[in-house]
């Protein structure tokens, strides 16, 4: 069997985690070659990436937060050469909220989130390609507006725990009395939206920002983003807090949500509009954002619930 190579890609600020540290020194012990580079400032994980296809290793693992697999996955994405000819991608969740291992089903210790890179051939995986102003940027995971800067009321425990981060939506309205909504205009093919919004989620992933899951049957693997657009509720608070206790946050969606699966989606709004990529704000008036299809390779569970096959 082929001696494997790796380049796993650390954030800086997990330098120091001894259970990391342990498990590249067992799996070196078992004969894969595995360099390790360290991120100290902006633009440490892309050029790391790119060394990383110029040594033609095997996989590029990201050791870190949704941020960090977005910026190694950018970096790979943004090159021409096609999917099949470059480093597959792993994942060692070690941010804050790992939303998009969470939703994956990649494990959280480092040891289990190295073998299964060891154990599990990548496939095929789409990305969002987002143009805003003169700018292209690449997603993994979702990328999402609205409620999450505006909502800074404690959110009860236990509603959270019920309907994750919907609650704290909810839970912002109730108690601030109203969100200053945000007007835009959505397009797509045979789609078309405008009006008032709340929260936004264009996911090819399911959920950001610590666990609100916005688009809860975005799939990898597809060839589609999907969109979730949250109107304005005012007038709508208390009835929609009893739907959502009685039939909980997935019925919630359906019942206030504009929803829809497209390749691409185009967002224009008179004033800038603010959009989290990964955990990157972008602010602009206008957004085009494409799936693109099978860009990247990415060692996944078996069984990995953002996969159609």
């Amino acid at each position: 069997m082929p001696r494997l190579r790796w380049c796993l890609i650390l954030n800086g600020k997990s330098a120091s985690d001894d259970a990391l540290r342990g498990a590249v020194a067992e799996l070196r012990a078992q004969g894969v070659e595995l360099a390790v580079r360290v991120t100290w400032e902006e633009g440490d994980a892309a050029r790391y990436a790119h060394e990383a296809v110029a040594a033609g290793v095997d996989s590029v693992i990201a050791a870190g937060g949704d941020g960090t697999l977005s910026e190694i996955a950018a970096a790979l994405a943004g090159r021409t050469e096609p999917a099949a000819e470059l480093p597959a991608l792993g994942l060692v969740p070690m941010g804050t909220a790992n939303d998009f291992a969470v939703a994956a089903g990649v494990p959280q210790q480092p040891r289990a989130a190295l073998a299964l890179v060891a154990a599990q051939a990548p496939v095929a995986i789409d990305l969002l390609r987002v143009e805003a102003g003169d700018g292209v940027h690449w997603c993994a995971n979702m990328a999402s507006g609205g409620f999450g800067t505006q909502v800074t009321v404690e959110t009860n425990e236990g509603l959270k725990k019920m309907l994750g981060g919907l609650a704290y939506l909810i839970t912002g309205m109730a108690r601030l009395g109203r969100i200053e909504p945000i007007r835009a205009r959505f397009e797509g093919p045979d789609f078309a939206w405008q009006g008032d919004f709340i929260a936004l989620g264009v996911g090819n992933g399911r959920q950001a920002g610590g666990g609100q899951v916005l688009c809860p049957d975005a799939l990898l693997d597809d060839g589609l983003l999907e969109l979730t657009v949250i109107p304005d509720l005012t007038g709508e608070v208390a009835g929609t807090l009893r739907t959502l206790l009685s039939a909980g946050k997935d019925a919630a969606l359906d019942r206030v949500a504009v929803q829809a699966r497209l390749p691409w989606l185009q967002i224009e709004s008179e004033r800038p509009l603010t959009l989290n990529l990964d955990g990157e704000p972008e602010s602009a008036r206008r957004f085009r954002i494409q799936c693109v299809a099978q860009r990247l390779r990415m060692h996944l569970p078996a069984g990995c619930a953002l996969l159609s096959r």
